[in-house]
């Protein structure tokens, strides 16, 4: 996502400084890598609580590190690949061992893409099948498919479609409501997840699809609050919080992609502007917000917050935005 904006708005080698990075920060077998890593490449994050400490607001326990860095996590293996397909895409040099790379990701991928993991949240209840791992184990094998295809790649690409259409249907069938017609936070599951607005977004099904518009209706009635989006509905036994939270500020921003996709241009411009308004003396966003209290919560300031400002901006301003041309890499 971080790429996707530098790209758009021109900064080109910043965008290959912080691709090579990434690479760099993911150089190990893709069974090694890791969801987060320290600010100089740190693998090694363990996590302690400071039970003397009150916490901002008391918000306890107070954790310094962070267990998540231990994690499976499906979605980064998609967005590694994203980020290899859209570089070269946008006229960054391929890196020189990047199809050996994706091929490793792909065996990685298709051995473990039907285990349940820790999802996007990183929750702390029981690993689940989480819909948005699956869809971006998916996103995995359909980038590395069409960088094959693009850098014309001697590989026999006839199994790796095949998955790729197998990743697809199994999603459809064990990731939807019958009943409600849209997608749930996890297979079996009945609950909501604003990560599925990212479904559109990275290609998964078309923006008007009747699952994608039944899903953007689901969200917009029992996820949002005071006109904001929250991730979901917490609950200890998922992952581990006790009820409520504050919507989170780049879950917003994706709603207003949602819209942009959907052609509801008014309303996604209006919520764009409700969330300029959020920031501060300064222009920073936190992760979350408290539309009641009306302050900022969470981390400060948060990049996955300014991301969705610039990426939102862009998706207003211009057609070919990062959220459609995300969006069309898998139905050109």
């Amino acid at each position: 996502m971080a790429l996707l904006a530098l790209l758009q708005t021109g900064y080109q080698d910043e965008a290959r400084e912080w691709r090579n990075w990434l690479l760099r920060a993911c150089a190990a077998s893709p069974a090694e890598m890791q969801i987060m890593y320290g600010v100089a490449g740190e693998r090694l994050l363990p996590e302690w609580e400071a039970d003397w400490l009150p916490g901002y607001g008391g918000a306890r326990p107070v954790r310094i590190g962070n267990a998540a860095s231990r994690q499976r996590q499906l979605d980064i293996y998609g967005e590694v690949a994203d980020v290899l397909l859209h570089s070269v895409a946008a006229g960054l040099t391929p890196e020189k061992e990047g199809m050996q790379r994706a091929l490793a990701v792909m065996r990685h991928v298709a051995r473990i893409w039907q285990e349940p993991d820790a999802g996007m949240w990183e929750v702390r209840g029981p690993p689940r099948q989480f819909t948005h791992s699956k869809v971006m184990a998916w996103v995995a094998i359909d980038r590395y498919v069409r960088l094959a295809e693009m850098q014309q790649a001697d590989i026999d690409l006839a199994p790796w479609r095949a998955l790729r259409d197998e990743i697809h249907a199994w999603i459809c069938r064990h990731c939807l409501d019958p009943q409600a017609g849209c997608f749930v936070q996890f297979a079996g599951g009945r609950d909501l997840d604003a990560a599925l607005l990212m479904l559109p977004i990275v290609g998964f099904l078309p923006p008007q699809d009747p699952r994608m518009l039944a899903t953007v209706a689901a969200i917009e009635r029992d996820l949002v609050r005071d006109g904001l989006v929250c991730r979901y509905i917490t609950h200890p036994a998922v992952d581990g919080l006790p009820p409520g939270e504050g919507v989170f500020v780049a879950c917003s921003f994706w709603l207003v992609d949602n819209l942009v996709l959907q052609g509801r241009l008014q309303e996604a411009r209006s919520l764009y502007e409700r969330l300029l308004g959020l920031c501060n003396d300064v222009g920073l966003l936190s992760e979350e917000y408290d539309p009641v209290a009306r302050r900022m919560l969470g981390n400060f300031p948060q990049a996955f917050s300014h991301i969705g400002i610039v990426n939102s901006a862009l998706n207003l301003q211009r057609a070919e935005g990062p959220a459609r041309q995300r969006a069309e890499k898998a139905a050109e």
